[in-house]
């Protein structure tokens, strides 16, 4: 009864004693205390938590039937702790969740890398380094650009701030259009996993990229566009160990300069201000004086609308078409959840189903519960993933990672990262066909034998296809079929035009059930020489064909081989000085090998290594041939030398190399260095 009878008068308590002021002209209210509070406010219902979460800082709800159990753990000063009080409301404060608001800094001073205290987590300029530096080393397959500025550089001079930088991911040989996955983290300053969890996402599809095949095929057919820093400004903030949240915008009419800012996640122009946000400037949900009016946010939205063709009409029961591709998932914390839209309302989205199935996808790898924002948590209005589903018709997520924004190290390292990887490498493959594909069997995992072959050799391509990989951890069941159908293609996947398919039947005889083995005996006959793709699809009882997952297949010349980098190389050093020549050695065969290094006598001192591995197959490694040219020698004279690297176990397949010296007009007794001209090395001495 105490709960029902405040309930009106709280929107007013909270409006006046939260302390912060409403416009440019209020009077500054300053905190009681000095230090911020976490605490626990018990609410009556749906509604009452929902005005609650329009002003509070809300980090976890604890739903129950039972109300002495029912309450969310929010930040508050303490005269909004005395304000609520007043209210009549049962707030308790958490000295645990208290104690971690501000991060301690141990070990910081040996640290040499990182956030302070948290050595895991790389800073602003050291994402942005990492980031820029896949595309220097990568050109192939990164692109480092500019889409946006950050509040503090959209101001007039433009002397501090960020711009907003997005890595592009894919094989740019490969020609397109291909499917969109927009990722982005940290448009809360704090929550420190975020940003780290999408730049770990970004190396590992570099590194794989010809490792593993499904992050091969990945890059190869998909589009993946990452903003690991939404909110730079904030971020930096928050590297200072406070509980930032908002960008720093500082002229919206707060007077603490504590809680300055725009909640870049209250911003967006789908369903702005339409509940679950703050009007007030000093609020950490404030969701700005206009929809779209931060730089932060505008940069988002423009570059979403860039990306994605809008495909989903106007009103918001229109339903996205089930073909339509792309993916957006924004990284948040804490909390273990994936949420899908709608955040506005508690009326479902047009795709809630679809929305759900892939949701539960991600569920299954994370482990975290799988619902929408209104039901599980509190109404949100303003978000980016409302907005890029509602305007863009996009398949969007937010995940909450762990289990504090300033997340141990060791969780981040043990729990966080290899659960969110593995869904977002589910995402990536998903995107083509979001709202479809998830719906599918998984086929995994899929193996060749042998993976290493003469063209001509028969494989056995065995996987199993499962339909039930799915969990909404305590939020619904995800219906499962029985396995139909199995099918392979080689080289490039089913949808690719012009790609033939081929059936792959029951391990057991025939399909039984939601799990089964399948198989396939493919003849490598006419196969080039090289490493080759072979893509699995398995099909259930509803028609639906899942996501592919795929196998290296490499054909060899013969069971013995040796390839030999690069043509025959000239270089050019002054008389008494060494040039070196580095080249580098295949094993091609289909067995492990080792090779034989000789030199043709020449009139020049000449070094290399006599044998050079074992070398499993397709393995490689470099090696150095030096020249040295005599203090003898004349300008213009020149020599030859053949290297031969032969394999032992079969001497006649073998591939050789000349090397050209020649003598120029260089100074004897010069400085050792050594730099790179193509393959050639030169040490002046």
């Amino acid at each position: 009864m105490k709960l029902k009878l405040l309930y009106c008068p709280l929107v007013i308590l909270i409006l006046i004693l939260l302390g912060r002021p409403q416009s440019a002209n209020a009077q500054t209210i300053s905190p009681l205390g000095d230090e911020p509070l976490v605490v626990r406010i018990y609410f009556a219902d749906q509604a009452d938590l929902n005005e609650l979460a329009n002003t509070l800082d809300v980090w976890e709800v604890q739903h129950s039937a039972d109300p002495e159990q029912r309450y969310l753990v929010a930040q508050l000063w303490p005269d909004q702790l005395a304000a609520l009080r007043q209210a009549g409301r049962r707030v308790v404060v958490d000295a645990a969740k208290t104690a971690l608001l501000t991060p301690a800094v141990v070990d910081a001073a040996q640290q040499t890398a990182g956030i302070p205290g948290f050595a895991c987590y790389r800073t602003v300029e050291e994402t942005y380094t990492s980031l820029a530096k896949l595309a220097v080393d990568h050109p192939a397959l990164a692109a480092w650009i500019d889409i946006g500025d950050s509040w503090e550089k959209s101001q007039p001079g433009g002397a501090t701030g960020y711009d907003l930088n997005t890595l592009v991911l894919t094989n740019q040989s490969q020609p397109g259009p291909k499917p969109r996955f927009f990722l982005i983290a940290a448009i809360h300053a704090r929550e420190y996993a975020t940003a780290e969890l999408a730049t770990r996402f970004a190396e590992q599809l570099v590194a794989g990229y010809n490792v593993d095949p499904d992050l091969t095929w990945l890059l190869d057919y998909t589009e993946i566009h990452i903003l690991a820093q939404a909110n730079p400004d904030g971020r930096k903030m928050a590297e200072t160990g406070q509980s930032w949240r908002k960008n720093t915008d500082r002229d919206d009419g707060c007077n603490v300069p504590s809680n300055w800012g725009v909640d870049l996640n209250r911003n967006s122009s789908f369903k702005w201000k339409m509940g679950g946000s703050s009007a007030n400037a000093c609020d950490l949900t404030y969701h700005g004086p206009a929809m779209k009016s931060e730089p932060e946010t505008q940069a988002i939205e423009d570059y979403a609308t860039a990306l994605f063709a809008d495909q989903r009409g106007p009103n918001d029961t229109d339903v996205v078409p089930a073909n339509t591709a792309g993916l957006f998932i924004s990284l948040h914390s804490y909390g273990g959840l994936v949420l899908y839209p709608w955040g506005w309302t508690t009326i479902p989205a047009p795709n809630r189903q679809q929305l759900e199935t892939l949701g539960r996808r991600f569920g299954y790898f994370n482990g975290y519960a799988v619902c929408n924002a209104p039901v599980c948590l509190y109404n949100t209005s303003g978000t980016t993933d409302d907005f890029t589903y509602g305007a863009l018709g996009v398949a969007s997520y937010t995940f909450e990672v762990g289990d504090f924004f300033f997340e141990s190290c060791n969780a981040f390292t043990n729990d966080i990262l290899p659960q969110n990887l593995a869904a977002l490498f589910y995402a990536a493959k998903a995107t083509r066909l979001p709202y479809q594909a998830p719906a599918g069997p998984d086929s995994l995992p899929v193996v060749v034998t042998p993976s290493l072959v003469l063209s001509g050799t028969q494989l056995l391509l065995q996987a199993t296809a499962d339909d039930t990989r799915f969990d909404s951890n305590g939020w619904g069941n995800e219906p499962t079929q029985a396995i139909v159908a199995a099918r392979y293609s080689i080289d490039a996947p089913a949808w690719i035009s012009g790609t033939q398919t081929y059936s792959m039947t029951a391990s057991a005889g025939q399909f039984s059930g939601p799990v089964a083995a399948v198989q396939a005996t493919i003849d490598t006959t006419g196969w080039s020489l090289g490493r080759h793709l072979v893509f699995v699809e398995s099909q259930d009882a509803a028609g639906n064909w899942g996501v592919p997952s795929a196998v290296f297949v490499d054909v060899a010349e013969q069971a013995y081989g040796v390839a030999l980098s690069g043509d025959d190389q000239s270089g050019a050093i002054g008389f008494g000085n060494t040039l070196a020549y580095r080249l580098t050695v295949t094993n091609t065969g289909l067995v492990s090998d080792s090779f034989a290094v000789t030199v043709t006598p020449s009139v020049w001192p000449v070094s290399a290594p006599e044998q050079i591995g074992p070398l499993a197959p397709l393995a490689s490694a470099d090696f150095t041939v030096t020249v040295q040219v005599p203090p003898t020698a004349t300008v213009g004279m020149t020599d030859t030398v053949t290297i031969t690297v032969a394999s032992q176990a079969e001497p006649a397949q073998q591939r050789t190399r000349r090397l050209t010296t020649q003598v120029i007009d260089y100074p004897l007794f010069f400085p050792i260095i050594v730099y790179r001209l193509g393959d050639v090395f030169v040490d002046k001495q």
